[in-house]
């Protein structure tokens, strides 16, 4: 196995759960949808720079797309490249739908909390959210919309939303880093599904080592070649900062 694809750090992410963690540049975040059927929400910041985080239109509309799947960057409010979409079994992940809050939950699926279910309680991803958040000194104001990686959303001619359900067991969408970022993750509902009960299907997370770039398919756009300058711009001028 090759420096790039050794695995630092495996575990698996149960439906209902939510976590955070810092992610250098150069290493990447193998994620699996075990069983099929997952949504896995997602935000991401710049750990030395709070202030900038996941930008979903900017992300959107530089690559001119609805969707994310491979060869596609997550761009930062700065115009910077988070991370780049290295490999994708599943094919569409959703970009607009954003995340259910507690209210919503209870309607869809009722309320049962950590006091009656423990781990099994019907957590929210708003909340989720939010809990990652408060580690790192952010709150409500410092939400974005997210992605969802392993929900297919697709619209019709009419402008109508549906949420693909079938679900593709061992799917596994691969995130190669471009810059040093804080991921926040959450294993909640995705706010379109229509499942009776409260979905259950768990994300298995490999953190893996390397200092690899961004691969040549996340860069043959013109706009993504723009966005990794804008990286290279961004490590040389902090590293000549950290020089004096």
């Amino acid at each position: 196995m090759s420096e790039s694809h050794e695995i630092l750090y495996q575990t698996q992410l149960q439906a209902g759960s939510h976590w955070s963690m810092r992610v250098k540049s150069g290493s990447a975040l193998r994620l699996t949808d075990v069983e099929g059927g997952a949504n896995l929400g997602m935000l991401f910041y710049n750990p030395e720079n709070l202030l900038e985080r996941y930008n979903a239109p900017d992300t959107l509309k530089c690559q001119h797309t609805f969707r994310l799947t491979e060869g596609h960057c997550l761009y930062s409010d700065m115009g910077r490249i988070f991370c780049g979409i290295e490999h994708d079994s599943f094919g569409w992940h959703d970009t607009v739908c954003g995340t259910l809050n507690a209210a919503q939950t209870e309607q869809r699926f009722g309320a049962l909390s950590y006091q009656q279910a423990h781990n099994a309680r019907h957590q929210n991803g708003y909340d989720s959210f939010l809990v990652e958040l408060a580690k790192y000194g952010l709150g409500k104001r410092d939400m974005a919309a997210c992605v969802n990686l392993f929900s297919k959303v697709t619209v019709d001619e009419n402008g109508y939303l549906a949420l693909d359900t079938r679900p593709q067991p061992t799917a596994s969408v691969t995130l190669r880093f471009a810059m040093d970022t804080l991921v926040v993750m959450h294993t909640c509902p995705h706010p379109m599904t229509e499942a009776a009960r409260y979905p259950r299907a768990p994300i298995d997370i490999a953190l893996l080592a390397g200092s690899a770039p961004l691969p040549a398919h996340c860069l043959q756009s013109a706009e993504n070649q723009r966005g990794q300058a804008n990286n290279d711009l961004y490590h040389h001028t902090t590293c000549c900062q950290g020089a004096h």
